[in-house]
C-alpha cells in the first residue's frame, strides 16, 4: 500500500494553501513573456504598438483621423488620438469602477469582443492596454468626452485613485495614454527613436485615412525629432519608397484594395502592392488589422496562391509551357510584396500576433486578389511578359541546381563517410531533409538509432566548436570541426556561402539540456550568424528541445524539460501506480533511441525552436552576439549583471 501513495510528508506539504491564485494583473508581472513575448527590447517596443493599435482601431472604424506619438526625455511615451475616448461611466458589471478602470486593470476586457464597437480591430484579446499598464511603473490616461476632461493614474497595474474630472474640453475629444516602462521588468532597455519612428510610419501607410504626428525629446542624431505622416497612396507609396531606385520588371506595381463584400459579402478588405526586381532579394511584409505579422499566416498564403495561379494561367494563355514549373519559391525570388488585410475576429498565434491563423483569410484574400491580378496581367502585357520570363528563368535555375545537388550529394556522401563524421540520409533531394548537429559520439550513437534514415542525417562534433568571433580566417578554414560542418552542409563560409548549395532543408542544433550544451549551442549559433547568415534569414536553422527528466510511474511515462515541470508533475502524479521513478538525463548519450526519437527527433512529437533575427532591429542581434561571445569579458560580465534579475533558475 505504501508504494501506491506519496509519502505522508509529501501529502501534508501539498494542500489548498499550495495553490497560488494570481489576481488582477499579477500574472502579467510574474510571466511577462506569456503576454508580451519577453522582457527584451522587442517586447519593450511592442508596448507602444499595443497602445498605438487601439488608436489605429479608432481611425480604421472612422472615429479618428489624427494620432500623435511622443517620446519624452525620461523615455516615457504618449499616444494621443481624436477618437471617441474610452468610456468613463460606471461599468454595469462593476458598479464601483469606471469602464476605463475595468479596461486597464482587467485581462480580457475591451470593446472588441462583440463586434458592435469595431468591425475590424488589431486589439482583440482585451489584454493589450492592461498588459502595458501592468508592466509600467506609471500610466496616466486622459479622456476627453462630451466636452469634459477626465484623468486616472495607475502604477504597476493598480489604480492610484478613481477616475476624476480635471477640467473642461470644449474643443477636444479622444484618449491620451502616457506610460513609463517599469525598469524592474525591462532593466536597462530604453525606447529607441528610430525604431518607434519606423513603427509610426508603417502604421500611416497601412491606413490612408489617418495622419500620424511624431515628436521626440530624445535626439539620437539620426532620427528627426518631429515629423508628420500621411500617405493617400497607402501600400503603393510604401513599396515605391522601399524599392527606391531599384530596377523593376513592371513600370507600375500590381497594387490595389478590394472590399470582401464585393465577392463574399463579408466585412473587411485586403490591400496589396507587389513588384519584382533583379536588384535585391525578395521580401514580403504582411499585416492584419494594422498589426505586423512577421511570420505571415493564412492571409499571406492566400495572396501567394492568387499570384502563383495567376502567373501560371497567364503563361498557359500565351503558350509558355515552362510557366507550369513555377513554384512559390520562385515567386519569392526578387518578389517584393506588401499585404494588409482587415477582417472581423481574426485569430493570431500568440498575444504578440506574429502569425495569422484565421482559416477564412486564405479564401478571402485569394478570391479578392486573383481576378484583379488576371486583369492586370492582361492589361499590361509588357510587364506581364517581363515578369513571366524572369520567373521561368528562376524555375529553370532551381531545377538545374536540384539536379546538380543530387550528384553532389552522392559524391559528398562517399567523401564524408568517416568514423565519427557525417551519417547521411538516403534522400536524393533537399526537400524534407534534416541534419542534426550533436555533441560527441555517444549522443551520435543514440541519434543513429532514433533517426529516420531517409530524411535525417547526423554530424557529431567533438568538444566545443571554435568561437569564430574575432578568429582569423585561416584559423577558421583549418579548424577540423568547421571544415567537417561546411562539407556536410555543402556550403562555404562568409562571402562564399550560397544558400542554393545547402544540402538540407533544416539544420538542427541538438545539444545536451545543460550548461555545457547551452554553451555549445551558443557557439554554433554565433558561427552561423557570422559565417552563414542567410541560413538563418531563410529559416533553415533550428534548436532541438531535449527533455531534462523522464518520469515513470508503472506503465505511465512522461518527459519534462526542467525542474519546475518535474516538481509540478510529481505533485499531481502521473496516473499510474507505485513510486514515481525520476531519471535525469545528463546528456543525450544517456537517452535510449526510443527516448530520443519520441522527445526530440520525431517530427510528429518533438518541439523545435526556429532561430530568427529581429527584423525590426537586426543590428541589435549583432551587438548582443558581440557582448556575449566577443573577446571583451567586461562586456559579457556587464550583460550578466544587468540581466541576472531575470534568471529564475540555474542548472549548475
Amino acid at each position: 500500500m505504501a508504494d501506491d501513495l506519496l509519502s505522508a510528508a509529501d501529502v501534508s506539504d501539498y494542500d489548498a494553501s499550495s495553490i497560488e491564485v494570481l489576481e488582477g494583473l499579477e500574472p502579467v508581472r510574474q510571466r511577462p513573456g506569456m503576454y508580451i513575448g519577453g522582457t527584451d527590447e522587442r517586447a519593450l517596443h511592442h508596448m507602444v504598438a499595443e497602445i498605438l493599435d487601439n488608436s489605429m482601431d479608432e481611425a480604421v472604424a472612422g472615429h479618428a483621423n489624427r494620432i500623435e506619438v511622443e517620446l519624452h526625455e525620461d523615455f516615457s511615451v504618449t499616444v494621443r488620438d481624436n477618437g471617441r475616448g474610452i468610456p468613463v461611466d460606471p461599468h454595469p458589471k462593476f458598479p464601483g469602477k469606471s469602464a476605463l478602470e475595468v479596461i486597464l486593470c482587467t485581462l480580457h476586457a475591451g470593446g472588441k469582443f462583440s463586434g458592435k464597437a469595431y468591425q475590424t480591430s488589431g486589439g482583440l484579446h482585451g489584454v493589450g492596454s492592461s498588459v502595458v499598464n501592468a508592466l509600467s511603473d506609471l500610466m496616466v490616461v486622459q479622456v476627453a468626452r462630451n466636452k469634459e476632461l477626465f484623468e486616472q493614474r495607475f502604477s504597476r497595474g493598480k489604480p492610484q485613485g478613481p477616475v476624476e474630472k480635471v477640467g473642461s474640453a470644449p474643443n477636444r475629444r479622444g484618449t491620451t495614454v502616457t506610460f513609463h516602462a517599469d525598469e524592474e521588468i525591462f532593466g536597462h532597455h530604453r525606447f529607441k527613436p528610430a525604431r518607434l519612428l519606423k513603427m509610426v510610419r508603417s502604421k500611416a501607410y497601412l491606413f490612408s485615412g489617418v495622419e500620424i504626428r511624431w515628436k521626440s525629446a530624445v535626439d539620437d542624431g539620426e532620427t528627426p525629432t518631429e515629423a508628420t505622416f500621411h500617405f493617400p497612396g497607402g501600400l503603393k507609396d510604401y513599396l515605391s519608397e522601399t524599392l527606391g531606385k531599384s530596377a523593376v520588371y513592371a513600370e507600375q506595381p500590381f497594387a490595389g484594395k478590394v472590399e470582401f463584400r464585393e465577392k463574399f459579402n463579408e466585412a473587411g478588405y485586403v490591400e496589396w502592392a507587389i513588384n519584382w526586381t533583379p536588384s535585391r532579394d525578395g521580401f514580403i511584409q504582411s499585416y492584419c488589422n494594422t498589426v505586423p505579422t512577421p511570420e505571415g499566416g493564412t492571409h499571406v498564403a492566400g495572396f501567394w496562391a492568387a499570384i502563383l495561379k495567376g502567373i501560371k494561367a497567364y503563361g498557359e494563355l500565351v503558350g509558355n509551357r515552362k510557366a507550369a514549373q513555377i513554384t512559390r519559391e520562385d515567386m519569392l525570388t526578387g518578389g517584393c510584396a506588401l499585404v494588409s488585410c482587415f477582417i472581423a475576429d481574426p485569430a493570431f498565434v500568440g498575444q504578440t500576433k506574429d502569425r495569422l491563423s484565421s482559416e477564412s483569410a486564405t479564401r478571402l484574400v485569394e478570391g479578392a486578389v486573383r481576378d484583379h491580378f488576371d486583369n492586370w496581367l492582361a492589361a499590361d502585357t509588357k510587364s506581364a511578359g517581363a515578369i513571366l520570363d524572369f520567373l521561368v528563368l528562376r524555375a529553370e535555375e532551381r531545377m538545374r541546381r536540384k539536379q546538380e545537388k543530387e550528384t553532389a550529394r552522392k559524391s559528398a556522401t562517399k567523401k564524408l563517410r568517416l568514423p565519427g563524421k557525417l551519417t547521411d540520409c538516403s534522400s536524393k533531394t533537399r526537400e524534407g531533409t534534416e541534419i542534426f548537429i550533436v555533441e560527441g559520439d555517444s549522443a551520435g550513437g543514440s541519434a543513429k538509432g532514433a533517426r529516420n534514415r531517409e530524411t535525417q542525417a547526423l554530424l557529431p562534433l567533438k568538444g566545443k566548436i571554435l568561437n569564430v568571433l574575432g578568429a582569423a580566417s585561416n584559423k577558421l578554414t583549418s579548424n577540423a570541426e568547421i571544415r567537417d560542418l561546411c562539407e556536410a552542409l555543402g556550403v562555404g563560409l562568409g562571402s562564399k556561402f550560397n544558400i542554393d548549395d545547402l544540402r538540407y532543408e533544416k539544420v538542427i542544433i541538438m545539444t545536451d539540456a545543460d550548461v555545457d550544451g547551452a554553451h555549445i549551442a551558443s557557439l554554433l549559433m554565433t558561427f552561423f550568424f557570422t559565417q552563414m547568415r542567410p541560413l538563418i534569414d531563410n529559416g533553415h536553422l533550428y534548436l532541438a528541445c531535449p527533455p531534462l527528466y523522464r518520469l515513470t510511474q508503472g506503465p505511465k511515462r512522461i518527459y519534462v524539460a526542467n525542474d519546475a515541470a518535474k516538481e509540478a508533475a510529481m505533485a499531481r502524479g502521473l496516473g499510474g501506480k507505485g513510486k514515481i521513478d525520476v531519471q535525469r538525463f545528463k546528456g543525450l548519450g544517456e537517452m535510449d533511441a526510443k527516448d530520443l526519437k519520441d522527445t526530440t527527433m520525431d517530427p510528429a512529437t518533438r518541439t523545435l525552436i526556429r532561430v530568427t533575427i529581429d527584423e525590426d532591429e537586426p543590428g541589435e542581434t549583432g551587438d548582443l552576439v558581440e557582448r556575449l561571445m566577443g573577446k571583451k569579458p567586461e562586456l559579457r560580465f556587464q550583460y550578466i549583471q544587468e540581466n541576472a534579475r531575470f534568471v529564475e533558475e540555474l542548472d549548475v
